[in-house]
């Protein structure tokens, strides 16, 4: 008893890494292991390329970085200077509103000192003449009265000349900070851009870092099926060949006439690519949680059990070296060594070993090789749920 179940376990290691489960030969299970070291060997200098090009990408985002620090820097001197030209501005029309209110003070001073000779009349100087006892004084006041109103009107003209300076100097500003404004654009543009290409690199950078670390992992994983397998080299030396199974009808006449294991829709198809580059050696079909799966044809169960990477799996023997696949299932009603019919529900589907969604993986081996399934069926695709 003891001794099946260790044959059993042999089958199911060899299925789960593309080596015999039924009949095993040394020379595949020798050529296998050295196709998955080929395959190790080839993750390993994917996994040295990816190093080198996190280091290439990790240059890029320092110098993408240093680039933007840089543009900020300069955004940040013409946004200084605009600040210091707009408070010159501001300091330019708080002192051309003092020089305006000076001149019309001294403008007004003028015009009523103007308005004062006028009232007096025309016989002012006859007046100042017969009042004043010396000669000398009137000639003094006449001087005096003319000094003071050309001093008031140079003062005026002084200012009005300061005015326009200042409006000379504010127009320079202005037109300062206006080429200022388009710099500020430019460079507020500048470290967008190169904001921008900062992040692309960093979201490069970090797509390329968890790619290599799954990588990473999945090379650690072939590593330990590679010991494994190593091991199992010694055990397949004693193990022997198990009771062959003897179908009613040879599975290998059933080409074209199979049905579909579950109801559901195909979702990766043999062959196509999956983690690591890897190929796939059977079918997914989404199914709902729970739905029958069926023995696509009459055969013995060999393994009835949990398997990382398939969940729940049942492993049929057809005979003839001829073995079906179920994994993912949510629940197995068969155990190894019942016989099954054609049709027969074994399992119901769902997403154990980590499957995203409920459904089911099929495949079909024939001598420790797996088979395309996509002509055995009698119909194109799977019923719909």
């Amino acid at each position: 008893m003891k001794r099946g179940i260790r044959v059993l376990a042999l089958g199911l290691w060899l299925a789960a890494l593309a080596l015999p489960a039924a009949q095993p030969d040394r020379a595949r299970t020798e050529a296998n292991l050295r196709t998955l070291k080929e395959r190790i060997e080839r993750i390993q200098r994917q996994v040295q390329n990816d190093a080198a090009e996190k280091d290439r990408l990790t240059r890029d985002l320092r110098a993408a970085e240093q680039s933007v620090s840089k543009a900020q820097g300069e955004l940040g001197k013409v946004r200084s200077q605009r600040s210091e030209t707009s408070a010159e501005r501001e300091r330019l029309q708080k002192e051309r509103e003092q020089r305006v209110a000076e001149r019309d003070r001294t403008q007004d001073d003028l015009a009523a000192q103007l308005r004062s000779a006028y009232m007096m009349g025309r016989n002012e100087p006859l007046k100042m003449l017969l009042n004043q006892r010396s000669p000398a004084q009137f000639q003094r006041n006449l001087t005096y009265y003319g000094y003071f109103g050309r001093d008031r009107a140079g003062k005026i003209n002084l200012i009005t000349q300061n005015i326009a300076e200042i409006d000379e100097l504010a127009r320079q500003i202005e037109e300062q900070d206006n080429e200022l404004e388009q710099l500020e654009i430019q460079r507020q543009r500048r470290v967008q851009e190169l904001d921008k290409a900062r992040k692309q690199r960093g979201r490069v950078l970090a797509s390329l870092t968890a790619e290599s670390r799954n990588r990473g992992a999945q090379l650690k994983r072939l590593q330990q099926q590679q010991l494994q397998l190593e091991k199992l080299l010694a055990e397949l030396r004693r193990a022997t060949e198990a009771t062959p199974f003897d179908p009613n009808d040879p599975f290998a006449k059933l080409r074209g006439r199979l049905s579909w294991p579950v109801a559901g829709k195909v979702e990766l198809g043999y062959g196509d690519t999956i983690a690591g580059g890897l190929r796939s050696n059977g079918i997914e079909i989404a199914a709902d949680r729970g739905a029958n799966v069926r023995a696509v044809h009459e055969g013995r169960v060999i393994f009835a059990d949990w398997l990382s990477g398939r969940g729940l799996l049942i492993i049929l023997d057809h005979g003839n070296g001829y073995l079906s696949l179920y994994g993912h299932n949510e629940q197995l009603f068969k155990q190894a060594g019942a016989t099954v019919r054609a049709g027969e529900t074994i399992a119901a589907a769902g997403d154990s070993g980590g499957r995203a969604r409920p459904g089911l993986y099929f495949e079909i081996r024939r001598a420790g090789k797996p088979v395309n399934p996509s002509g055995w069926f009698k119909s194109s695709a799977p019923p719909s749920d």
